[in-house]
């Protein structure tokens, strides 16, 4: 029975010891806007330490994605979320807007992978951040170059 412990307590070591590919969010987007919400696009960097593609099963969020491809081998892959917010969560937004002119963010995922060996397996992944919306003199005239280049430089 020891001999069986042992064993067990081997392999769950080399389980808990084992890379796993790890994700983040690198950006999120304005995309556009209807009669049912804002949409954003989430750029999610995950990388993968294995030498063989891993599938990915779906990724799991406010709604979710099934079946997103795979993860390249030993390389990073990028996925493209789309995200909806309805309005009417939009309208909690009013008074943050008012106060910087920004609306704070926070965007949760769930990436499930299938793993071989382990099986399927979540990878949480949250980003918190700040989209500065523009004011009415830039969707009326714009922001010169300099501006642009000042704003990428702080």
């Amino acid at each position: 029975m020891d001999l069986l412990n042992q064993a067990k307590n081997f392999v769950a070591q080399k389980i808990a010891d084992m890379p796993i590919p790890e994700a983040t969010i690198s950006d999120v987007d304005f995309k556009g806007f209807g009669l049912d919400g804002i949409t954003l696009l989430a750029k999610v960097a995950v990388s993968n330490p294995y030498s063989m593609a891993i599938p990915i099963c779906e990724i799991a969020y406010t709604g979710f994605i099934p079946d997103p491809g795979s993860l390249a081998a030993n390389d990073k892959t990028i996925l493209v979320v789309t995200v909806k917010v309805p309005h009417s969560a939009l309208v909690s937004l009013v008074r943050d807007i008012g106060a910087d002119w920004d609306v704070d963010y926070l965007l949760e995922l769930g990436l499930i992978i299938d793993l071989p060996v382990i099986g399927n397996a979540t990878i949480p992944i949250s980003y918190a951040g700040e989209m500065k919306l523009p004011t009415f003199s830039d969707l009326f005239f714009g922001k010169s170059p300099e501006e642009v280049d000042k704003e990428g430089l702080q």
